[in-house]
Parts: C-alpha cells; sequence; structure tokens
C-alpha cells in the first residue's frame, strides 16, 4: 500500500519550481506593464488640432501633466530639465513601410533660478548643449506652476510647410512628446533611463487629409 506522506520525487520538485518562477516572471512583466502605462498616461492633451495657414502647416494643442515630487526637486536644486517635441509628416504607404517626409523639432529647457526665485523656460528648434542655449527665446515666471504652463502650451508651432501636402496619398502627422534625457548630466542618464520619473511622455498621431481640402 502507498505511503500518503511520501517525500515529492525529483521530477515533481522540479515541475513546482518551473511553476514558481513563471508566476513570477508573469507577475514581474505584468509590474512593468503597469508602471509603463502609467507613465504614459501622466501626460494628456487638449484642444490639439492642425491648422492650414498661408504660409504652413501649424500645430496648436495644450499638454497637461504634473512634474513627479523627484523631478520638481532636481529642478528647485538647480538642474535644468529639458524637454522634446518631434512633429513627424509620414506618407503612408501600403506596398512599404511609411515614409517620413520631415521633421519638425522643439527644444524648451526649464530652470530655476536661486538668486531671482525666478523660474525660465528657453524655447529652441534646436537641442540646447551644456555649453550655452544658443539661439532661442525666454522667459521669466515667478512660479513652476506659470513656468509649466508655459511649457505645455502649443500656439501656432509651424511644423511643416505647404509643399509636403499631397493630396493622392494617405498623410498624418505623428507627434511624441517627452523628456529629453540626452541633455541630463552624464552620471544621470544611465541611471535613470529606466526610472518611470523621467517617463512623462506623450504620442498622437493627427490625419493630414482635411488639409488638402
Amino acid at each position: 500500500m502507498p505511503c500518503l506522506n511520501a517525500a515529492p520525487t525529483l521530477e515533481q520538485r522540479c515541475h513546482g519550481q518551473r511553476w514558481s518562477w513563471h508566476l513570477y516572471v508573469v507577475v514581474f512583466l505584468y509590474s512593468c506593464l503597469m508602471g509603463w502605462a502609467q507613465a504614459q498616461q501622466a501626460v494628456q492633451a487638449t484642444d490639439i488640432h492642425l491648422e492650414r495657414g498661408e504660409d504652413g502647416i501649424y500645430l496648436n494643442a495644450n499638454l497637461e501633466f504634473e512634474l513627479p515630487a523627484s523631478l520638481e526637486d532636481a529642478v528647485t536644486r538647480g538642474m535644468p530639465l529639458s524637454f522634446v517635441i518631434q512633429a513627424d509628416v509620414m506618407r503612408e504607404r501600403w506596398y512599404w513601410y511609411d515614409k517620413r517626409i520631415q521633421r519638425t523639432e522643439r527644444y524648451i529647457r526649464l530652470s530655476y533660478q536661486p538668486l531671482s526665485r525666478r523660474w525660465r523656460v528657453h524655447v529652441s528648434a534646436q537641442a540646447m548643449q551644456a555649453t550655452g542655449l544658443g539661439v532661442t527665446l525666454g522667459n521669466s515666471y515667478d512660479s513652476l506652476k506659470d513656468a509649466l504652463q508655459a511649457v505645455q502650451k502649443i500656439n501656432r508651432w509651424k511644423v511643416a510647410e505647404l509643399s509636403v501636402l499631397n493630396g493622392d496619398v494617405k498623410q498624418r502627422l505623428d507627434l511624441n512628446f517627452s523628456v529629453d534625457l540626452s541633455q541630463l548630466p552624464q552620471a544621470l542618464q544611465f541611471g535613470n533611463l529606466s526610472s518611470s520619473d523621467w517617463a512623462l511622455e506623450y504620442h498622437r498621431t493627427l490625419r493630414m487629409d482635411e488639409l488638402n481640402k
């Protein structure tokens, strides 16, 4: 008569270990996906639309987000925080990968000046390296709230020339907004790439077909 309290066989123990490992992997991946999804939802947009002007195509939008406490603390302590907005005009092709017709970029730097206790926002069409701001437009603000509103507001940003429009093909504008990690001090770039605090991102696709009319 078999013993009911017999110890599990080696095969049974290995099977149990494999099941535990698979469960751990599933839970880990689920946690990563949930964290990624929450980061993606951290930035929202309202009143976003394209308009056709006499000399180009313009984007209007209002991005809505709050800085995580760690980012706000870093900026307050004197570390500038940079954002980048990319607008890609894409031509859709059923027979191959979609073709990028034009890319327009906007770089925004948010900084705090402890001596004057004022916030500064600089905007440039090129990346603002640590060696200098280059050709930028800058404004000062009394509070972080006011400075963030300037960062978040996109008012008649020229994203493309009228010459890119082609009524014979389908076209769209791919909009991407994120923290510009390349502008962080090198000591911070590697360690913060996986941190959800730096994952302020927004992605949106806008149809351009109506602009041909």
